[in-house]
């Protein structure tokens, strides 16, 4: 079985092509199948992109977990001073997303894997809705990392169905030390916003501290 997380979706291809449009954006996406959200907007991202708030002008943005780009996008175009970092593991999405952005005209979007970010980057902004199928421990993994990137003053904005976790892992973020609070809800999804890590909390936890 394939799934939208994986680095080579072994479904055969079918693209389709949705437009998005947004109160202060439009753009159009390819999307694909063994990607995720194929054919259209999913509620979740719908609720991010429209309920999130106005991404940082400057610096280094990160749409965690991309797919085809539609956040990407929306960052890209509501900041295009700043750098926007598109990364997923598939490379179906990655692809997807090269395209979609190139046909945008959004030329501050840099596509690529995981491993790719150069380690020194810190990100003023992380948007994600992230890929809760892959597991809670895997999920707390790969969060935990990235959230560890952002800037002192950064903030990251996630969504997640509430059926799926959505309360117990704003626990967790708030154990973890990235403060955070529900910003929206609506049609079974919490959007949740997190604050960096501060050095007092990292140095308790057994952290490195930003």
């Amino acid at each position: 079985m394939s799934h939208y997380f994986d680095e080579q979706p072994s479904v055969g291809s079918d693209v389709r092509t949705v437009d998005v449009a947004l109160p202060d954006i439009a753009f159009t996406l390819d999307t694909d199948r063994g990607v995720f959200s194929h054919g259209h907007v999913d509620t979740g991202t719908a609720l991010l992109l429209r309920e999130a708030p106005a991404p940082p002008r400057s610096g280094d943005l990160l749409d965690l977990g991309c797919g085809a780009g539609a956040i990407t996008l929306a960052l890209a175009l509501r900041s295009p001073e700043t750098t926007v970092w598109a990364v997923d593991t598939n490379e179906r999405a990655r692809a997807l997303t090269t395209s979609n952005a190139r046909r945008a005209g959004a030329e501050n979007v840099r596509v690529c894997a995981p491993h790719e970010v150069p380690a020194d980057v810190r990100f003023a902004t992380i948007w994600s809705n992230p890929p809760i199928r892959i597991g809670k421990a895997a999920l707390r993994d790969l969060l935990s990392g990235w959230l560890a990137r952002l800037t002192d003053d950064g903030t990251a904005v996630l969504v997640v169905q509430k059926h799926l976790g959505a309360d117990s892992l704003q626990r967790w973020l708030d154990g973890e030390g990235f403060a955070t609070t529900r910003r929206a809800s609506r049609a079974g999804f919490r959007l949740l916003q997190c604050s960096a890590r501060s050095s007092r909390t990292a140095g308790s936890n057994g952290h490195d501290a930003i």
